[in-house]
Parts: C-alpha cells; structure tokens; sequence
C-alpha cells in the first residue's frame, strides 16, 4: 500500500463525549473488564444527571459523524465517567477495553480526567480502586494520587462477599486534603 494511503486510513484516537449512541458499546466493554459491570442502567443515568462522561475512540480518520456519534469502525479504547461535586470531582469509573489495557491508555485517560478537573476549579480529585487492585493503584500513585482511607465492603465480589475499597485523592489545589487529616 503507498504510504500516504496507508497513513490517510490510520485511525485516530479521539476523545469524545458519551451519548445514547454509545451507550450499548460501552456496555459490552464493561462486561469484558469486570466481574461486576455497570449495568447498562447506570449508564443511562449518567447521562441523565449530567455527569462528566468521555470515550476514547479510535476512528478512521475520513469517518466523523456531527454530535460525537458512532461511525463505521469505530473501536472503542476506553472511557472514564466523572461527577461534580463542591470543590471537588469524583471518578466514578475509568475502564480501558481488556484488549488495550497496558498500552497507556488508562494514563491518557487519567490525564484527561485530571485536565477537566482543573478546569472545574477542584481542589481533589477523589476516586476509589478495589483493595486487590495493586496495578491500579500503582498507576494511579503514579499519576499524583494519594491514599486517603479505606472503605470498607464497598465493592461487591465472589461468592456474595464484599471487597474494601482504598480511597485515593489527586491534589488540584495548595489546599487539598493530605493524607490522615
């Protein structure tokens, strides 16, 4: 293939907001990435509160479809889903599709999540990970995040038993919490 061809068909990675579009896409990498997804419910209420909900896509560069909607080929990567709160945002989830987890995806992500952040004028950025999620909070160390706490059987798991949660704050502000305070 001649390579301006080539390079005219490579797909872009694009951050899009989430729409009812999506929704079902979302959904089916959901399933794939966790013992206990969203349901396609919570996603629907997401958009019906308003919440702060970006995809990353990779799309051909010739498709792009007006309002952030699909388009033949699009490959869904990943997403994160986000609320407001008073001086402070909440990362309700954050999933990249298991066949491009380790490829920086998530930190791409977690770099967006952080830029709209700050541009909410947040002090802390709060999320929660799963107690035997060490690689995430590895990359979440990585970006900035500090532990914060514990919640305790905050996550459904096996056998009808619960899993604790490690709270994690990024700092956005001089005045954000530190940890133990």
């Amino acid at each position: 293939m001649h390579p301006q061809l080539a390079a005219a068909q490579a797909p872009e990675v694009v951050l899009l907001p989430l729409t009812p579009a999506w929704v079902e896409a979302v959904v089916a990498v959901e399933q794939t990435a966790y013992t206990h997804p969203w349901s396609r419910r919570h996603f629907h209420d997401t958009l019906a509160a308003g919440h702060h909900a970006r995809l990353l896509v990779a799309r051909a560069a010739s498709e792009w479809p007006q309002g952030g909607e699909c388009a033949p080929g699009d490959e869904l990567i990943g997403y994160y889903v986000a609320m407001r709160g008073v001086d402070e945002v909440h990362l309700l989830n954050i999933t990249v599709a298991p066949a491009h987890q380790r490829r920086g995806w998530g930190r791409l992500l977690l770099d967006a999540f952080a830029l709209w952040a700050r541009g909410e004028a947040a002090q802390c950025a709060w999320l929660e990970v799963r107690a035997s999620n060490a690689r995430a909070q590895a990359v979440y160390e990585a970006h900035g995040y500090r532990r914060m706490g514990l919640r305790r059987g905050y996550y459904p798991a096996a056998r009808g038993e619960r899993e604790d949660a490690v709270v994690m704050c990024l700092p956005l502000a001089s005045s954000s919490p530190e940890p133990g305070a």
